[in-house]
């Protein structure tokens, strides 16, 4: 069966362009020119992917990106302008999984569609030969389920967050640098400098370290890339 994918766009030029491109590539597509109406279609009909456009009237893309992410693991990519680098970063920062500016590349916007949708798809299913549950400090790293969890607090992962965090799980011990880890989820290592990495990493710590600023078990390299420490040494 076609993903679905709803396309969130208060343009309606733009949209149907979108709408049209995507549904060529043999998606399943929804369109919605707001916030409300992308609620009700989420109510009867959701969706694996959002398609986001930041500037909107009304509710804007990053408060629905803030808000689905809250109480939903689907795979939201921003459409952003071309100079809108801060809008970007928190755009991340709030929990979507990628972006795309305006105008829009099609070939760059299937790639992205179609590497969201590959692991949205991976979504309750472990790695072949890897165990699906993983202890380090007072964490269970759920494979199957996406998410972190303690004690204390159960911590659900973006597809985003879930690719980093397996990357730097199975490779305990090694320093992995940007483009290596790009390279493992699925992303063009060319783009590995976007900040994308360092967004995703920075949201893990926030979810598993006591202290980010001062973290025990994603450590940066300098110059580098990024260390998961490996249970077994601690």
């Amino acid at each position: 069966m076609a993903q679905h994918i709803l396309i969130v766009e208060d343009d309606r030029t733009t949209r149907l362009r979108l709408a049209a491109y995507l549904q060529e590539q043999g998606h399943r597509v929804s369109m919605a020119e707001d916030a409300d109406g992308m609620e009700s279609i989420i109510e009867y009909d959701p969706p694996d992917l959002l398609l986001v456009d930041i500037n909107m009237d009304g509710k804007d893309g990053l408060t629905i990106t803030r808000e689905q992410r809250a109480k939903s693991r689907v795979g939201i990519i921003l459409l952003t302008a071309r100079d809108d680098q801060v809008d970007k970063i928190v755009g991340l920062e709030m929990g979507a999984d990628d972006y795309v500016t305006k105008p829009f590349d099609k070939r760059e916007l299937a790639a992205r569609v179609k590497n969201l949708l590959a692991r949205i798809a991976d979504i309750g299913q472990a790695p072949e030969g890897a165990p699906p549950v993983e202890l380090f400090g007072v964490w269970c790293f759920d494979r199957i389920r996406h998410r972190l969890i303690s004690a204390a607090r159960t911590e659900t992962l973006t597809p985003q967050e879930f690719a980093v965090m397996t990357a730097l799980a199975d490779h305990p011990g090694q320093t992995l640098s940007r483009a290596r880890l790009s390279e493992l989820i699925g992303r063009s290592s060319s783009r590995a400098n976007d900040r994308m990495i360092d967004v995703v990493v920075g949201r893990l710590r926030k979810k598993l370290e006591k202290d980010p600023a001062n973290p025990e078990w994603i450590l940066t390299q300098h110059g580098q890339g990024y260390h998961f420490v490996d249970p077994a040494s601690t």
